[in-house]
């Protein structure tokens, strides 16, 4: 068998049906031999990151490593940001690229390069795998397989890259003599209990409790025990942007959405609370604003983690009281069982507090009644609030990064059952649009949908003809407002309402409506409130791929949010009024908070 043919059944025995790919010369054996295994097959992209962004989306569909194949030099240089994406979203992904011919690799790295094309890739990538290795030796392939596989799924999971030169993927191996490597799994033996118990006596001790859930739930594959959590602790529970399908908008404990761009809620509920339990999170900067010290400050802080040195407090931003290392699935469930065990009841205030989450999250809505007398154009929050009441419990939403993403995360309310995601660590613009082929490549009978902005639709534009070759029938929606918006508002911010390079001065987009016609996709064109729901009822029944140009001109208001780095997440632009917004704190208000502050810009 040659090697290359070992490789790619190695991956088709795991279960993998799809991997995608961008032929050239120095991975050619690999490509080729895709003709000779059916269990697995190709899907060619026409671009290399465009490969790589649909090789996560299938990963966090299927749930299972993706699997993106690139030649050497440039080729394996157009991975480098869909590496970083897997990276920084804990993406179990592989990544293999096609390297020269070893003869004519360099051996020292006093020269730059001998072969044509060759990269050191390896070393390129090294700061953001798991596991980065080339192959020598072509009686290491079995181990060295094995190796990425087991370090792309344990712990933290993550992407890995193996580096083939040309001549050891046309090897004849004998498979006889390949060893495999022993792989040691980690038997960790996480000491809880005390910390359980602790945390236990803590929850009867405070009287506003609250659970902050990141995306570390679902790499877990843990969202049946949360939910079953949930049940039994009655607390409110703030889902991060990675986790609005695990505590989803339906979900009875859910109390609001949070960060510098706080949604449904405005922070009120996490700013108050005086036990946070932050499960498979980060709590990054976008969660707590620039003002660190002010977050949820008057609460004690648990945090349970995977990644053992986030649990490290010289690494952490927000100071953690009790810092808990084990893996979340089995942390939920041991601390489910306590519970059980010792029929954990809930109080009146309790009750009343999340009651309180409750009403805030009900009474702050970001879609406002006023956003629907929008006539000159479709107000995007309207239009995803709409949309998200038409789509069903098993349909899958892949969200891009920048305005489209805060608007998908303050108006989309998601359902129980439903896939919700975007890449929030990395964030490239034109992620969803291969995301999204990804996702309906791993899932076929599923719907799936993309929300893109105008700006990220052109990053990866050419890939119109990937759907149109493989006939892959996503539901594609541009949010058209002809500038680049989440750029645009954060110039206005910070450069005295200057704005450059963002529209309409250096950047316009091009007419989608005549692109995707030249491509042969079906569109739809959306140009104002009256038609939205005749518009997305079509889109809905249409069988196939199709393209949603929205009309939401000049839109860059992303409301709520913070206004500028100082300011505590509760205290949100537009400021309510004095008195509103002291009636909904019990905690103090920061001292530097001034009522009203203006922007700097009309």
């Amino acid at each position: 068998m040659k090697l290359a043919d070992y490789v790619i059944n190695f991956f088709a025995s795991k279960g993998i049906d799809k991997m995608f790919v961008v032929y050239g010369a120095a991975n050619a054996p690999l490509v080729d031999a895709f003709k000779r295994i059916k269990k697995t097959k190709y899907i060619a992209t026409i671009h290399e990151q465009a490969g790589g962004f649909a090789a996560e989306g299938y990963a966090k569909t299927k749930k299972v490593p993706g699997i993106a194949i690139a030649t050497s030099g440039p080729g394996g240089m157009n991975l480098v940001t869909p590496i970083g994406n897997c990276y920084y979203d804990s993406v179990p992904a592989i990544f293999i690229t096609g390297q020269v011919n070893s003869k004519f690799m360099r051996k020292s790295r006093e020269i730059r390069q001998v072969g044509f094309q060759e990269t050191d890739i390896v070393d390129i990538v090294k700061p953001i795998t798991k596991y980065s290795t080339i192959i020598k030796n072509p009686l290491e392939i079995k181990s060295k397989l094995e190796l990425a596989w087991h370090y792309a799924n344990e712990g933290r999971k993550g992407p890995v890259l193996i580096d083939i030169p040309f001549n050891i993927q046309g090897f004849n191996l004998q498979l006889k003599k390949l060893k495999s490597h022993k792989i040691i799994k980690n038997k960790t033996n996480f000491k809880i209990e005390d910390k359980i118990k602790k945390l236990i006596k803590d929850l009867n001790k405070f009287d506003r409790p609250c659970l902050l859930i990141g995306g570390g739930i679902k790499s877990a594959n843990a969202n049946k025990e949360l939910l079953s959590l949930g049940r039994t602790l009655k607390i409110p529970m703030f889902p991060t942007w990675n986790a609005l399908d695990v505590v989803s908008s339906d979900y009875k404990y859910y109390a609001g959405r949070i960060g510098t761009y706080g949604g449904a809620g405005r922070n009120f509920g996490i700013q108050n609370s005086n036990l946070l339990i932050s499960i498979g999170s980060r709590i990054s900067g976008r969660i707590t604003g620039g003002n660190v010290p002010s977050f949820a400050r008057e609460a004690k802080k648990y945090c349970i983690d995977i990644d053992k040195p986030a649990l490290n407090k010289k690494h952490q931003q927000v100071k953690i009281d009790e810092n808990i290392y084990c893996d979340a699935k089995f942390f939920i469930s041991k601390f489910n069982n306590y519970l059980k065990k010792i029929n954990y009841k809930t109080n009146k205030k309790k009750n009343e507090w999340l009651s309180k989450c409750i009403h805030w999250k009900n009474r702050y809505d970001p879609v406002l009644k006023k956003y629907y007398n929008t006539k000159s154009f479709v107000h995007p929050y309207v239009f995803i609030r709409k949309l998200s009441k038409k789509l069903k419990k098993n349909d899958i939403l892949v969200a891009d990064c920048g305005g489209n993403i805060v608007t998908c995360n303050h108006a989309f309310e998601t359902k129980q059952g439903q896939l919700y995601f975007s890449n929030n660590g990395n964030s490239p613009m034109g992620f969803s649009f291969s995301g999204a082929i990804g996702s309906y490549l791993a899932n076929p009978k599923g719907q799936v949908y993309c929300v893109i902005g105008d700006g990220g639709m052109n990053m990866n534009i050419q890939e119109l003809q990937t759907i149109k070759i493989y006939n892959i029938k996503i539901k594609v929606i541009i949010l058209n407002n002809k500038i680049l918006g989440i750029t645009k508002a954060f110039q206005k911010t910070n450069y005295e309402g200057k704005t450059e390079a963002v529209g309409p001065r250096g950047y316009s987009p091009p007419d989608y409506i005549k692109i995707c016609k030249a491509y042969g996709i079906k569109t739809i064109s959306l140009k104002n409130y009256n038609e939205i729901d005749d518009k997305i009822n079509k889109f809905l029944k249409f069988d196939g791929p199709m393209i949603l140009d929205v009309n939401c001109k000049n839109f860059y208001t992303y409301e709520p949010r913070i206004f500028g780095w100082d300011t505590p997440i509760e205290d949100m632009y537009p400021y309510l009024n004095r008195k509103e917004f002291k009636s909904n704190l019990f905690i103090k208000p920061m001292p530097n908070w001034k009522n009203p502050r203006k922007p700097k810009f009309k």
